[in-house]
């Protein structure tokens, strides 16, 4: 592999580590507003306006940057029944195919989020005092983590790197049965 492909593997990982964080650091704090809000009501008798927003705009945010990292990771949806019965050169092929469509959604998800944060911009949510576009830039944040990632898998196949060989050592009997041994022992 070039350097050129392992700097950017780097800088991708540490992104993926920087988007994981803050995803994570988005479900505390959504938490946290909720159950803020949920004392001030039923306690203090007296909500609080901006936390049912501030916690649905954080919750757009972690949702966005977790399905991005999960594509890094490849822990996205997908349907690997069909995998399990190709040979490994049909595989490659197929999750290439996965790759192309995932990166496509990935730019769909910044053309038409882009828009409606174009659309939403001048108007102001009267509950935060902030644009309503902030409403949709994690859809486009989101998106562009899709397109960074998808592209780094599309790019490390086409340079022969192996990453899908971990994905076909084990065939699906043996994955099951891994599974339930860790499930006994937890």
């Amino acid at each position: 592999m070039s350097a050129t492909l392992e700097k950017t593997g780097r800088f991708l990982s540490k992104l993926n580590q920087l988007a994981l964080w803050a995803a994570g650091i988005g479900l505390v704090l959504m938490t946290i507003f909720v159950a803020w809000q949920v004392f001030c009501r039923y306690v203090l008798n007296d909500s609080p306006s901006w936390t049912e927003p501030g916690s649905v705009m954080l919750m757009s945010w972690f949702i966005f940057l977790g399905a991005a990292v999960g594509v890094r990771e490849n822990y996205h949806l997908g349907f690997d029944v069909l995998l399990y019965v190709l040979p490994k050169g049909g595989k490659k092929w197929l999750r290439m195919i996965s790759d192309l469509v995932a990166f496509a959604f990935g730019i769909g998800m910044i053309w038409y989020g882009g828009q409606l944060v174009a659309l939403t911009w001048n108007t102001t949510l009267p509950s935060l005092g902030i644009s309503g576009g902030w409403d949709y830039v994690p859809l486009v944040a989101g998106g562009a983590f899709v397109v960074l990632f998808t592209l780094e898998r599309i790019v490390l196949r086409l340079s022969g790197a192996p990453i899908d060989d971990a994905l076909d050592e084990l065939p699906p009997a043996e994955v099951a049965a891994e599974l339930d041994t860790a499930n006994l022992k937890v």
